[in-house]
């Protein structure tokens, strides 16, 4: 969707890029300035060395000849190529000798180095302008002939110093080339600085409308995720970027959000369905005792099936919110290196007698020195529901009913299987909906329970970064915890 440039300007990205942008400007004339400026006090420093040592050799000439040899030095110097500026003046400030032909007023009438840099005319500029003038213009030749004393000329800076008779000599040196190398370094730092925020813009113009319109399209899938479509997701497009890494995460939470959703909306349905023939029992137990006599034998026999039955109740509660908690990701209870080993024995020592009694073999294959990170409480409870279920549904067994508790490593992962020989469940699609909660298959529905266990157990393994698989056992059913291995550093 495009977007005026009052809409973009309203964008923390624009104002942000707005303000970058002048801050970039109000630095790059505060360069440009602070370059020419160090430039031109460079060479003026050079130019301020190179003229006293100019002064000192004259000195020393003037020391041996006099204002003679002074004059004819200073002549010799004045005619050669690029030469520093020279001029003799009297005491009245007459020029007498030097390639200076004209100064700016007032330049020989303090002593010392000028304070600012004057003006003046080599010696000869005014009539090679004239003869200059003449060949384009003869008509105007006369005119060519006005004075030229005081008339800006070049721009230069000198040494004023008055001899012992009382003349005045200058040794200066021009700024033409100074200024003309601190024109080209204005020139380039402005043109550098020009083509960078030339660039800049581009860039921000470009790269920051893509970014607006993936803002835009982030904005309208949120829109319809508020809506209450929790289908719809961030656009990702695969670039790996910032943008891409929160739409990514994003996604997950909404992912994860969904599930809860889904979670909570089942458990609702089968609270409402699976609960009901239970209350409905404890009604229907509590009126049948209330109607007609009873000895006090009979009420206290139903008082106690009532208590019982309420118990179960809490249990399924309990279990339900013990799953909940743990699907949240968040657990009150804390975790620790948990010996596996250690806690395989505790189950199978607590559950030999129950399966002593139902006449099932309880065998054990287990290797010491593995351990995780987690709860052993939890995983105690995750291990006892599933060895309880393989006890109860090995009795069913042709052959004489066996359950197998093994502990080993394969691969990455440490795996803690629980194998019996009974029926199992053969059907795919029986195994994976035996995890959900309040599900219970036909075959089972003549065994005590409330459909919570593997549930439970699954919701337990989730909690410790793990899974739990049901895989046919042939026969029978195995029940495998895998454990993720952490490697210690």
């Amino acid at each position: 969707m495009a977007l005026s440039m009052p809409a973009i300007m309203k964008t923390t990205a624009a104002r942000l890029s707005a303000l970058y942008l002048l801050l970039f400007a109000i630095c790059a004339v505060l360069l440009v300035f602070y370059m020419t400026s160090l430039s031109a006090r460079m060479l003026t420093g050079q130019t301020q060395e190179t003229i006293n040592d100019e002064v000192l050799g004259l000195a020393r000439v003037y020391q041996r000849g006099g204002l003679p040899l002074l004059v004819r030095v200073v002549e010799q110097r004045s005619r050669q190529p690029g030469a520093n500026l020279y001029l003799i003046a009297d005491a009245n400030g007459q020029i007498l000798t030097g390639n200076v032909q004209s100064l700016e007023p007032g330049v020989l009438e303090a002593e010392g180095w000028t304070t600012e840099p004057f003006s003046y005319r080599r010696f000869g500029e005014g009539e090679l302008e004239r003869q200059r003038n003449a060949i384009a213009d003869p008509n105007e030749s006369s005119q060519s002939e006005v004075q030229v004393e005081g008339e800006k000329g070049h721009n230069a800076i000198a040494l004023v110093l008055r001899l012992p008779n009382q003349m005045i000599m200058l040794v200066g040196r021009d700024l033409g080339e100074p200024e003309r190398f601190r024109a080209v370094i204005r020139r380039a730092l402005t043109l550098a600085l020009g083509m960078m925020a030339l660039g800049g813009i581009l860039i921000w113009f470009f790269v920051g409308r893509a970014a607006l319109k993936r803002i835009d399209s982030v904005s309208q899938a949120s829109r319809r995720i508020m809506g209450g479509d929790l289908s719809g997701r961030l656009p990702v497009t695969g670039a790996g970027d910032e943008f891409d890494r929160l739409s990514e995460n994003l996604n997950s939470m909404l992912a994860r959000i969904a599930t809860l959703n889904e979670g909570l909306k089942q458990v609702s349905d089968n609270i409402a369905h699976d609960l009901k023939t239970p209350l409905t029992r404890l009604r229907n137990r509590a009126e049948a005792t209330l109607s007609g006599k009873h000895t006090p034998t009979d009420y206290r026999q139903a008082l106690e099936a009532t208590i019982a039955e309420s118990d179960q109740l809490i249990k399924t509660f309990n279990a339900i919110l013990m799953i909940s908690r743990l699907e949240a990701g968040y657990s009150s209870e804390s975790t620790s290196r948990v010996d596996l080993a250690a806690s395989v024995r505790d189950v199978v020592e607590l559950y030999e007698p129950v399966a002593e009694e139902a006449g099932v073999t309880l065998e054990t294959s287990v290797q010491d020195g593995f351990a995780v990170e987690g709860n052993r409480e939890l995983i105690g409870q995750a291990l006892s529901n599933i060895v309880d279920n393989a006890i109860k549904y090995s009795i069913d067994s042709t052959a004489k009913p066996t359950v197998r508790v093994a502990l080993d490593r394969v691969g990455s992962e440490i795996r803690l299987s629980v194998t019996d020989n009974g029926q199992g469940i053969p059907d795919d699609a029986d195994r994976a909906r035996a995890t959900e909660r309040f599900v219970r298959l036909e075959k089972s529905r003549s065994q005590p329970g409330s459909g919570l266990g593997l549930s439970l157990a699954k919701a337990i393994m989730t909690f410790h970064n793990g899974r739990l698989d049901l895989l046919p056992g042939n026969p029978g059913l195995s029940v495998v915890m895998s454990f993720p291995v952490r490697e210690d550093r």
